[in-house]
Order: C-alpha cells, then structure tokens, then sequence
C-alpha cells in the first residue's frame, strides 16, 4: 500500500476539503457527458422532468439504442453525487431496452438541466452530530404504464445525506398505505445495513436511528401487531419493520407532507420545490459566469467570479431540515455577493 496523500480527485470525482468539511463534485464527469451528447452549447433548464410526467407511448424508436444506453449509464454514475438526478435517471433507465424518441426528448432535458447546475456539489459538514434518520415516501401507482408505485427515502447522518434511493417497487400495491409501507420496509433495510457498517468502523450511534414517514397508516401498522385482512398479503414487510421497532432498534415518526425530504425521489417536481429541497439535501451551488437558471430564457453573465462558493447553512437538527428556503431569498443572497464583488 500507498500513501498518496490527501484526496482530491478519484474516479470522476472532485474533493474539496475546507474548514466546514468536505465537497464532492462531478463538474467535469457531468462536461464529459454533455461533450458526448454533443450539448455543451444547449439551452439550460431548471428541472430534470416536468411536473406530472405521463406514460410515454411514442412508437417512433430511437435510431441509436447503444447511445442512449451510454448516456443513461453515465448519468446514473453521474447521480453518485448528485440526488436531484436520482429519480428523473431511474425514471429514463427503464426504457433502455427500446427506447424512443420521446425518451431520448427526456434525456436531453436532464442534460439541459445539468448543464445549469454544473456548480452544483454535495457538502458534507464536519460540524454534525452522529444521529441517524432517515425519510421515506412512495408515490402511489405513480408509473402510468404498469401501476407500480415508486419508492424514495434519504439517509441522514446528523446533517449529512450519505445514502438515497429512487425505485420502482416489485409488485403493484392495493392501497397508498401499503405502497407506503413497502417503502419503509427498503428504508429500514437500508438503516440496518447503515448501522452494522458505523459498528464496524467503530462509530456508536447515540440513539436508535428514526425513521420519519407521512402515511398514519403505514406508521400505525408498525406499532399494531394484529393483522388486518387488507395486510396479509405484505407478511414480509409487516413482520420486518415491526420487529426492529419492538427490538428498539428503530423509531418511527411522523411528519406532514410538506416536510417530506424524500418527495424529491419519487414524482418529478416543480422548481421552486425542486431548489428547496436540494438544499436540504445538502447541494450547494457555487456561483459563477454562468449566471442564474431559468426554463425559458438562457443564462444571462452576472457579475461574480468562477469557483466562488456560497457559504450554505446545514441543517443541524430535524426542524432546521424542514425550513423553507424560498426563490426570493436565493436571488437575495446572490444580489448581496455581487454587490460585494462590484465593490
């Protein structure tokens, strides 16, 4: 073995270390694949997806399916670091088999959108705590085309996101609380792993981790240990949560829909959501000439100067993750750095 020094680039990724902690960055992976896709120059846009995407049933196929395969196999590498790309990537990896123009259409608005946040990388704070919770979703019969719901959750680490997940669940559920239970049964599979893996670094977690979920039902079904007929056929799932939590191994709350970090990995999202929620997640944009993004304008220069990043507040508790961080503050804090700049 080697001593090779501090990190700073491995794999396609970009380490940042400053006295807040660490930043992973995939800027030039992310110009890798735009100069592949031949969009370097394309019109950037604010979101992965349009909000309340329907079932593509375009009959026209792509020409190049092994393109599309490549573009889509480097963007889920590409979604390592960056968790606003989680669902929109999954959403277009499952039609590598036969893709098609309007797929392909998808593909290039994620582009787009990457092209916009390029700056954009996951901070891990080194000011943190060792709690862990996690938040679980699921967007009921959300795909149009099978049924299936989609299932989200995001793992933290005091104020750090270290894990997430966006998948369409095996089976078709019958109820929303059943789609929802499914997703904590992958979440708390999740969590255990997470917490046997801390152990055997020698991390002890202060308390049982928490799993936060919107759906009553779902959370009552991991308190109520009699069966209901509308339950029996999810047995597995049923006996699995259940018995972390009757262990004490697991805690579950809830928490209203509008608090739901997990949101973003399970429907496509408006801007104004979309940005809120990548904060929280732990995103920071850096400011440079690229200027600010918008769906239906190109990039205007600003005056601020490349590389400069922003200095982002991590949430350092539960509630501090839920606060609401609205388009006017963002384009305030931006005004304040320019002014500083010019002066």
């Amino acid at each position: 073995m080697k001593d090779l020094g501090p990190l700073h680039y491995f794999l396609g990724v970009q380490v940042t270390r400053n006295s807040d902690g660490l930043t992973l960055s995939q800027a030039k992976y992310a110009l890798e694949i735009l100069d592949r896709a031949q969009m370097k120059d394309c019109k950037p846009m604010g979101t992965p997806m349009m909000p309340k995407t329907k079932g593509l049933t375009s009959d026209v196929p792509f020409p190049d399916p092994a393109h599309y395969r490549s573009i889509v196999g480097a963007l889920q590498y590409l979604s390592l670091t960056r968790p606003d790309l989680a669902f929109s990537v999954n959403f277009v990896s499952q039609f590598l088999h036969s893709p098609s123009m309007a797929h392909y259409k998808m593909v290039k608005r994620i582009l787009r959108y990457l092209h916009g946040t390029l700056d954009t990388s996951l901070h891990f704070s080194s000011h943190s705590t060792l709690k862990l919770c996690a938040f679980s979703d699921a967007d009921w019969a959300g795909c149009p085309l099978t049924r299936r719901s989609t299932t989200g959750y995001c793992i933290f680490l005091g104020s750090n996101c270290i894990s997430w997940s966006a998948k369409k669940q095996n089976t078709v559920s019958r109820s929303s609380s059943e789609a929802e239970y499914r997703a904590m049964a992958s979440t708390t599979a999740e969590l255990t792993c997470i917490s046997f893996l801390l152990r055997d670094l020698g991390v002890t977690l202060p308390s049982a981790p928490i799993l936060f979920c919107d759906n009553l039902s779902a959370l009552h079904m991991t308190a109520n240990l009699v069966f209901h007929a509308r339950s029996k056929h999810i047995e597995i799932d049923y006996h699995f949560v259940p018995e972390r939590v009757a262990l004490g191994l697991l805690h579950t709350r809830h928490i209203p829909a509008s608090s739901q970090l997990a949101d973003i990995f399970t429907k496509p999202l408006g801007r104004p959501a979309l940005q809120s929620l990548r904060t929280k997640l732990g995103l920071i944009l850096r400011l440079s000439l690229r200027g600010t993004i918008d769906d239906n304008q190109v990039f205007t220069p600003t005056a601020t100067k490349p590389n400069m990043e922003t200095k982002a507040t991590q949430p350092q508790s539960y509630q501090d993750q839920r606060q609401q961080i609205t388009p006017t503050d963002t384009k305030a804090i931006q005004g304040n750095n320019t002014q500083r700049l010019q002066s």
